[in-house]
């Protein structure tokens, strides 16, 4: 099959490396894959060579007449992309490029909460335009059980008729990645143990909770703090760390293209977001061995700790619960092997076949009942 991504803003997300191990694991499978998007990036360095990046033109208001021209071209059977309004960019270009290509939206998060804090009249206006996109879209694909419900409520669509494919975050590199020696002389040996963090230093993922919940466990033991991430909370962080006398054990080193070693070597990872589709990096330190903690937010973390079994969930904006959590499993950590079986399914291999059964079967006029267990599990 000839399929092409599009992705018009190139961020540091989880987005970005979730549509570029999809595009790798397709081109594995020895489909033809192009990846529309801006010229650099973070994370551009792993897309493969088999997989052809075309570079978008650096004004956004030009990104639709490239992507017309590309349609037009190479006739692709298949456009996927990963945000909303590029899902609406998509399906005017198909129009203007008179274009049989089959349109698959991809959403990360859940919707809903993502608009939780905007106007009645906002968030109508949004789920109005989302309606019209996603019911126009020849698949819509969720990462999670609880995105796809979500994407049901707020677009009418039936839960059966959207996919569900995990996330391709466990990659034919993983493991090579997370022995690269860490960075910092907090994670050597006789130190005490480090808490980990990471993400966009934003609303979502709630640092703050964290910060706070940090300075309860060193109340009672010796711990350091690292978040990894960039965003416009960081000196309100650094400000709220200094006011709870905790400062010089919080870290902030930035974004890290590889956060693989500073996971490999936490004492626990933490996970303190308010909401998420199905959130990564809480896949990749199961998958590297280490214990976790996470909110149980909506949605994801639940999904991937199976309601407590690979990790403690707290209730999210909680700090004393999630400070007693992180106690609790510093003291009595689960085995990595046992951990390591929460990450089984979110390969890149496993993800790779989920779309391109999707894909053939969006070719043929009847669709099974992607509802089912066996076509989730």
């Amino acid at each position: 099959m000839k399929i092409t991504f599009f992705l018009s803003q190139y961020g540091q997300g989880g987005v970005e490396r979730m549509l570029i191990n999809t595009a790798h694991g397709l081109a594995n499978r020895a489909h033809d894959v192009a990846y529309l998007t801006p010229g650099d990036g973070a994370f551009m360095s792993t897309l493969p060579a088999s997989v052809e990046h075309v570079p978008l033109p650096g004004k956004r208001g030009r990104h639709r007449a490239a992507l017309v021209d590309h349609l037009t071209r190479t006739r692709p059977e298949f456009l996927i992309v990963g945000k909303d309004d590029d899902a609406a960019t998509a399906l005017r270009a198909k129009r203007a490029a008179a274009s049989p290509v089959k349109v698959v939206v991809r959403p990360g998060t859940t919707i809903s909460r993502r608009l939780a804090g905007r106007s009645a009249f906002k968030r109508w206006r949004v789920y109005r335009a989302l309606r019209l996109t996603y019911r126009q879209a020849d698949g819509v694909v969720a990462n999670s059980q609880g995105v796809r419900e979500d994407i049901s409520r707020i677009t009418g669509l039936s839960v059966g008729s959207i996919y569900l494919i995990r996330n391709p975050v466990i990659t034919p590199g993983f493991e090579e990645a997370a022995r690269a020696r860490a960075v910092h002389p907090w994670f050597a040996d006789g130190e005490p143990p480090v808490l980990l963090g990471a993400g966009g230093l934003r609303r979502q993922k709630d640092f703050p909770t964290l910060v706070h919940a940090f300075s309860l466990v060193r109340q009672q033991q010796s711990v350091r703090l690292v978040i990894l991430g960039r965003g416009h909370l960081e000196r309100s962080l650094q400000q709220q760390a200094r006011r709870l006398g905790v400062e010089a054990d919080v870290l902030l080193p930035g974004f890290v293209e590889n956060p693989y070693p500073w996971m490999q070597q936490a004492g626990v990872f933490v996970l303190s977001s308010l909401w998420e589709g199905s959130p990564n990096v809480l896949t990749e330190a199961l998958a590297l061995g280490i214990p976790v903690v996470a909110t149980d937010c909506p949605s994801g973390p639940n999904e991937i700790l199976q309601h407590g079994r690979y990790g403690r969930l707290t209730p999210p904006g909680n700090s004393e619960a999630l400070a007693s959590a992180i106690i609790e499993t510093l003291k009595s950590p689960l085995p990595a092997e046992t951990l390591r079986k929460a990450a089984a399914e979110y390969t890149m291999e496993r993800t790779a076949q989920g779309y391109e059964a999707m894909l053939r079967e969006i070719l043929e006029p009847a669709r099974r009942d992607w509802g089912k267990p066996e076509a989730s599990e």
